[in-house]
């Protein structure tokens, strides 16, 4: 019987047995617990093992080609090393390009294969390499954010459901064809018109936006609001008609959207007509996107977030002058539009031959605040991701939608 209650103290306290510990999947955090326990024998190289099926395989760990592992700020890394190949004095390191980062990676038991784990900071952001030796091996980019706790699913919060869509084949972008999905609030009551907010490139942001939106919109946060989640449009011939969509300076994708997509919700979910109703969002060339779909037609959709949005000369026209570069200049001299802006980009974004990404949007940014816009700009240190603005996406529907917030609930 005293047996019997250690036991279930124990697995009370989070301990487990050492096969269910082989056998859980791995984290950095238990990567980092299985690495101070220093195992031996055969427990060092099942631990090796799971370190190779985790990070992909032996050869990307031979070649020091294996991603990092992120978790909220903990960060992990591996690498396998021939045996033989390495000394006291050139055991496998991970450090960074650019800022001050070195970490001395641990050897499994006897094995090959050399892990370590890091905790760092929120908005860390560096590429890095591994060195042993003399070689240098793999390398890349890195920029860890906290989980903000309204991005995880908590108990009792109802649930929207996201349905797919069949595929939309348009009309004003002629001969596409795209994916969609669309998100209905467990709060939405059929008859009653809710709030609506348009994702582009929707296939990457579907899967975590909704959870958010559980959230916020349980607590009235926000006021219920249907998710739409839009794919570019694809020719019969697989060529991608991302860029002319996204990247031209037109009415035309505000049209897309207000004649073809919007009414086709419609037909079974009630949505608002008002511009303050309606938001549109979107990340790269699909930032600049929602931005030019609210400055065509402000009268349509008032709120807008932009994370790292392309504000560069990007645009596919022929006469080089028809970019999103040109809104530093359109916002101070065309009278304000009623629009509010959230923009969110990191110093570490893109630099090429369309321009600088990061000055892009730190000019665009100065150029609304000069001409007095409602607007908002978050900027880090990453790189051209999604990361930074999927952490502060929660805090950035607050703020978007701060004059909706339902008090009813």
């Amino acid at each position: 019987m005293g047996a019997r209650l250690l036991l279930a103290g124990l697995l009370l306290a989070g301990w487990a047995p050492a096969h269910a510990q082989q056998s859980a999947p791995l984290t950095p955090q238990a990567l980092d617990a299985a690495l101070a326990a220093a195992p031996q024998g055969a427990d060092a190289e099942r631990l090796a093992d799971r370190v190779r099926e985790w990070f992909g395989g032996s050869q990307r760990l031979l070649a020091g080609s294996a991603a990092p592992k992120i978790e909220s700020l903990q960060v992990a890394w591996a690498i396998e090393v021939p045996a033989g190949a390495t000394t006291d004095t050139d055991v496998p390191i991970v450090e960074s390009d650019a800022v001050h980062f070195t970490r001395r990676l641990t050897r499994i038991g006897t094995t090959s294969v050399y892990a370590t784990v890091a905790s760092l900071a929120h908005g860390d952001a560096f590429t890095w390499h591994f060195t042993q030796g003399t070689r240098r091996l793999g390398g890349g980019q890195l920029e860890v954010y906290e989980t903000h706790a309204d991005s995880v699913e908590h108990s009792g919060v109802p649930r929207g459901v996201v349905t797919q869509q069949a595929p939309w084949k348009s009309t004003i972008f002629d001969g596409t064809t795209r994916d969609w999905w669309v998100y209905v609030p467990a709060q939405y009551t059929a008859g009653t018109p809710a709030a609506v907010m348009v994702f582009q490139d929707g296939a990457g942001v579907r899967t975590f936006v909704p959870t958010v939106f559980d959230n916020l919109i349980a607590r009235g946060e926000m006021p219920v609001t249907v998710g739409i989640f839009i794919e570019p449009g694809v020719f019969a011939d697989g060529r991608r008609n991302r860029s002319v969509e996204y990247d031209t300076l037109s009415d035309k994708y505000a049209r897309f959207l207000l004649e073809e997509i919007l009414p086709a919700v419609e037909k079974t979910v009630a949505l608002r007509h008002d511009a303050a109703g309606r938001a549109i969002a979107g990340a790269s060339s699909g930032g600049i996107c929602a931005f030019t779909a609210a400055w065509e037609r402000p009268d349509a959709f008032g709120k807008v977030v932009s994370w790292i949005g392309s504000f560069t000369n990007i645009a596919s026209g022929t006469s080089l002058r028809e970019g999103g570069h040109n809104y530093q200049a359109l916002v101070r001299k065309t009278p304000q539009k009623p629009i509010r802006v959230f923009l969110q980009d990191g110093a570490n974004d893109l630099d090429n031959v369309h321009g600088n990404w990061p000055l892009a949007n730190l000019t665009l940014a100065s150029s609304l605040a000069y001409a007095g816009y409602d607007h908002r700009f978050e900027y880090g240190k990453g790189f051209h991701s999604n990361r930074h603005g999927r952490a502060i996406l929660p805090d950035t529907l607050r703020w978007l939608w701060r004059d909706g917030k339902d008090t009813t609930r």
